[in-house]
């Protein structure tokens, strides 16, 4: 098994046009690993960097996730959380980062107090006031 950064990952999973060295590279490692395994910074940065860069929109994101999550080539990193963060984000306005972050805290007992808005709609997340 071999561990991915969010570069190596987001060329396994986009077949970038501008990059289809890399795109083979990637793949060959990643096929020949036969098992990867997502650190779950990188599952949060692999959404921004798609979101941003590849100008994904909310359902072709959940549409990643849900690959890398049911595909056995890839172990991720705190995936029962993961999954937690998929259904929230599916479900609310809020980031996936953001879904993340009030699940890891809920896993840990722990109330977020934050000043988003949005994010404060969540179970376990308090608005500062």
């Amino acid at each position: 098994m071999i561990a991915v950064d969010t570069n190596l990952l987001v060329r396994i999973l986009i077949d970038d046009p501008g990059q289809p060295e890399q795109v083979a590279i990637a793949r060959n490692i990643a096929r020949k690993a036969k098992h990867v395994l997502v650190p779950q910074i990188v599952m949060i940065e692999l959404v921004w960097v798609l979101q941003s860069a590849y100008k994904f929109d909310k359902d072709a994101m959940i549409a990643v996730l849900e690959h890398l999550l049911h595909n056995s080539a890839f172990e991720l990193q705190a995936e029962d959380r993961l999954f937690e963060a998929l259904g929230l984000f599916k479900n609310n306005s809020c980031g996936f980062s953001d879904c993340m972050i009030a699940v890891d805290s809920q896993a840990a007992d722990c109330t977020l107090v934050t000043f988003d808005k949005k994010l404060s709609r969540l179970a376990g997340v308090k608005l500062a006031i």
